[in-house]
């Protein structure tokens, strides 16, 4: 019997942790819309932080990538299974660079910057983009409009691909009888290994 194949240690941790950091700062997002006004400031910070957060372990959750070898994907998938997985994988690593990177420059387009300066979780501050910060009041108004939508837009797509990811997942699970979870690093596996072509890290 083959050894399962897991994804590496790292490559797991940043997974997960940022898996629920986006998770964590949607709810924090919906939330701030209702919260009471004292707390909206605080919260919408908080949101910033972590976006930021997520942005710094995309970059390193990537560089993994890029220098370690993937877990295969098992010979049976059809072909154009493999490619829709390798399809979503990058994708998903978009959405997930396109999300902070969008939330950062609508805020450094925000008129009121200045008065409100950007530290990250309290500790140090955290610059907002200068190209942008810079622009004159009125075409920056627009911008900020314009780069809020494409921060929705992307968080409605990091959604979509999130869910489709989730339900594939479990799909190759429980349907096709592998070991998808567990190279994910949730709990042991009874189930087919993994083997075949090069899949994802």
């Amino acid at each position: 019997m083959k050894t399962l194949q897991r994804y590496s240690r790292p490559a797991i941790w940043l997974h997960w942790i940022v898996a629920a950091l986006l998770v964590g700062n949607t709810a924090l997002g919906l939330y701030a819309q209702a919260a009471p006004d004292d707390w909206i400031r605080p919260l919408i910070d908080t949101h910033k932080s972590v976006g930021i957060t997520v942005l710094g372990l995309a970059v390193l959750r990537l560089s993994w990538r890029l220098s370690h070898a993937p877990p295969p994907l098992p010979k049976t998938y059809p072909v154009w299974e493999r490619w829709a997985a390798h399809a979503a994988h990058w994708a998903l690593y978009a959405m997930v660079f396109a999300l902070p990177l969008t939330g950062w420059a609508h805020d450094s387009a925000w008129k009121g910057w200045e008065a409100h300066p950007m530290r990250w979780f309290g500790l140090f501050p955290w610059p907002r983009i200068g190209a942008i910060a810079a622009l004159p009041p009125d075409l920056k108004e627009q911008w900020h409009d314009t780069l809020f939508a494409a921060h929705e837009a992307a968080a409605w797509a990091l959604y979509a691909l999130l869910a489709a990811h989730i339900l594939g997942a479990l799909k190759h699970q429980w349907i096709d009888g592998h070991a998808e979870l567990q190279r994910m690093g949730v709990g042991a596996s009874t189930r087919k290994p993994l083997g075949g072509e090069a899949g994802e890290q």
